[in-house]
């Protein structure tokens, strides 16, 4: 360790119960010093704090009493105070350690465990990475109150150099269905903080159903849509031949029994609390579906959503045609749409989040800042850079950074 004759800086690490008014008292005797503070950090840990700061060493400083000043204020404020001296050449280093690679790693679930946590923590250590802050974004549970609507998140920040990102993403997918816990991995940019357009997909994403198959049960044709409908979002089959061969099957239902279908399919979990937070925020929000229009309607009124595509059935005289209305919304349309709402809106594409769980939905994942499978089939798990598999849409707002206390 450098003696204080050597040193340049000054690092004054401050520990002990926390209380008001003790980093005001440590910052005016350094301000009656004249000091240069070059880097403070402070955080606050069940009631105990941890305060450190970087001080310019002037020769003035070293010949004072500052130090001992300082050990005479914390004695009285009950905290322990420790001094280290540093050179400029240690200086520098920690100067240039700003150049490290910077992540964001989101562990969300009904409960998070010690093993979860050693489980992650011990993936990026053996990927390189140091875990720099840990922070809770969920808020404090009772000890009765776990169980299935409970939701818990941690999110930690991680530093490292020549970091393979798709190796640590696939590590961290494998322990998330090791562990039955979602992880998000993502880059710590400005863009994190700065998306601006959230696009969805409606059927078993926005809604707990596929509401062709809901129409084909009231046609009498429901196991045969299932299978096709199956096949398709497990990308077995091209979407367009299957979306028309399910549609066809679906001649000569009411159009009656559209409007009953729309009434009665249920939102998914979350999905009125993330809308409306996107809506308070300033977010714009826009469904591409490969579902239909009549119920995307609907739920636009409802959630508040700004722009809307979908499939429009084509219906004469009270009944549907089993044909198809204008040009099919399918994975290559919804990337094309997303990419003229961003540019309408003027976004660039890292400000814009996409959501869905189908093979379909995987060109705008992929196209999307934030792409996220959301309860998908393992396809689009394994495909998309982020996904949520154990809560409800709200869940979104983690991988934001929004905390539960900013939402209440």
């Amino acid at each position: 360790m450098p003696s204080l004759a050597d040193s340049r800086v000054l690092h004054i690490d401050i520990t002990g119960p926390d209380r008001t008014g003790l980093a005001h008292a440590v910052t005016q005797l350094l301000g009656e010093s004249g000091a240069r503070i070059l880097d403070i950090g402070q955080a606050v840990i069940h009631d105990a704090l941890a305060l450190g700061l970087l001080v310019e060493l002037t020769p003035e400083m070293k010949a004072s009493t500052l130090m001992t000043e300082l050990v005479l204020k914390a004695h009285e404020l009950g905290v322990q105070i420790r001094f280290r001296a540093i050179t400029g050449d240690e200086y520098q280093e920690w100067v240039d350690s700003q150049r490290k690679q910077r992540f964001l790693v989101t562990l969300l679930g009904r409960a998070l465990l010690a093993s979860h946590l050693a489980a992650v923590s011990g993936a990026l250590a053996q990927s390189g990475l140091n875990i720099d802050a840990v922070d809770r974004l969920s808020g404090r549970l009772p000890l009765d109150a776990a169980g299935p609507s409970t939701r818990v998140c941690l999110e930690l920040a991680a530093s490292g150099t020549g970091i393979d990102e798709d190796q640590v993403r696939a590590a961290l997918l494998e322990l998330a269905g090791e562990h039955g816990i979602d992880i998000a991995f993502q880059q710590d940019c400005v863009f994190r903080r700065n998306r601006r357009l959230v696009a969805f997909d409606m059927d078993s994403t926005l809604i707990q159903a596929e509401v062709i198959d809901e129409l084909a049960k009231l046609a009498g044709v429901g196991d045969q849509v299932a299978a096709i409908t199956e096949s398709a979002m497990r990308g077995e089959l091209d979407f367009q031949q299957s979306f028309r061969k399910r549609v066809s099957l679906l001649k000569g239902l009411p159009e009656a029994a559209l409007q009953n279908v729309a009434d009665n399919i249920p939102l998914m979990d979350g999905a009125e609390r993330l809308t409306s937070t996107l809506k308070r925020l300033g977010y714009k929000t826009a469904i591409l579906s490969g579902g239909f229009t009549f119920v995307g309607r609907v739920l636009q009124e409802r959630l508040g959503i700004d722009y809307l595509h979908a499939n429009e059935l084509d219906i004469v005289d009270g009944v549907v045609t089993g044909e198809v209305k204008c040009q099919i919304v399918d994975g290559a349309r919804k990337a094309a749409l997303l990419e003229q709402i961003a540019k309408a809106e003027g976004l660039s594409m890292d400000q814009v989040i996409a959501v869905g769980d189908g093979a379909n939905d995987l060109p705008m994942l992929r196209l999307a800042g934030l792409g996220i499978a959301f309860h998908a089939k393992p396809i689009v798990r394994r495909s998309a850079r982020q996904a949520i598999s154990t809560l409800g849409l709200d869940g979104i707002l983690y991988l934001l950074g929004v905390r539960d206390r900013e939402t209440a």
